[in-house]
């Protein structure tokens, strides 16, 4: 064997022990810790306790606020009267308002204590995904909340109003207008969690992006299921526009997965 023979394969163990070596430190626990099961439930119960804590803390200080609050979803009914149609109604509505914002306001704590409690048993690999699947979480679940404010909302509401109209005098209860917005908002959130879940499984390996691409078809059905089930309201207006942006989400997030080469 030549000498140049001899230099390349070297050269070729060298790369396969360096590629090796990179892999075994990403698989690696740095912060391992032996913990018997009775330590992991009492770290678990010490993490709820405190996001229980941040979320009263946020309602009860959303609470103070509630009256603006209330006004400010108030808006997209364009004028229609709200009735209190039994007593204390409006006062179990303030609270209901008051702990949705707070556990919105708390989310990003309550998060925190996740992604700890968690931590010590991920590898470098997926701590890695870490920072991206906790910022993007947090940014989707707010576009969700502002765009079912925006779009999906004053389209449900606009329809009812306009429908009817001549026939009925537009006067509702506040508790089942509440009921309505708060269901649209956090559903609308929920289902702009699509990118993140498509992320974290194809940088798991679970599914690669042909995969996501090849099941289209179920998708688009999906997302008109998925758009009947979330909107509380049965006009096909609202349906259409959360079941469109669910598709956008979902093929954004295939982006997403070809973009880290999976």
């Amino acid at each position: 064997m030549s000498r140049s023979s001899e230099a390349e394969t070297t050269t070729v163990k060298d790369v396969e022990v360096d590629t090796n070596s990179q892999s075994e430190f990403l698989s690696e626990l740095p912060d391992e810790v032996e913990m018997s099961l009775f330590d992991h439930l009492e770290e678990l119960r010490s993490r709820i306790f405190y996001s229980l804590i941040a979320v009263v803390l946020s309602a009860i200080g959303c609470f103070i606020f509630v009256k603006q609050i209330v006004q400010l979803l108030e808006i997209p009914a364009q004028g229609v009267k709200f009735l209190q149609l039994a007593p204390g109604e409006y006062f179990f509505v303030s609270i209901k308002v008051a702990g949705y914002s707070g556990l919105v306001l708390a989310s990003p704590f309550v998060l925190y204590q996740l992604v700890q409690f968690v931590l010590p048993g991920l590898t470098r690999r997926e701590r890695r995904l870490l920072i991206p699947v906790f910022m993007g979480s947090t940014v989707l679940f707010l576009s969700g909340l502002v765009f079912a404010y925006y779009a999906l909302i004053p389209a449900a509401l606009n329809f009812f109003i306009n429908y009817g109209a001549d026939v009925v005098e537009q006067s509702w209860s506040i508790d089942k207008y509440f009921e309505f917005v708060l269901l649209l908002l956090f559903s609308t959130g929920l289902a702009f969690q699509i990118p993140v879940i498509q992320l974290l499984v194809g940088a798991l390996g679970i599914v690669s992006s042909k995969v996501m691409i090849s099941g289209w078809r179920y998708v688009i059905m999906g997302a008109v299921v998925l758009g009947a089930i979330l909107t509380p309201s049965t006009d096909p207006l609202t349906q259409s526009l959360l079941a469109g942006a669910v598709l956008g989400l979902y093929f954004g997030g295939i982006g997403l997965v070809k973009l880290i080469g999976k």
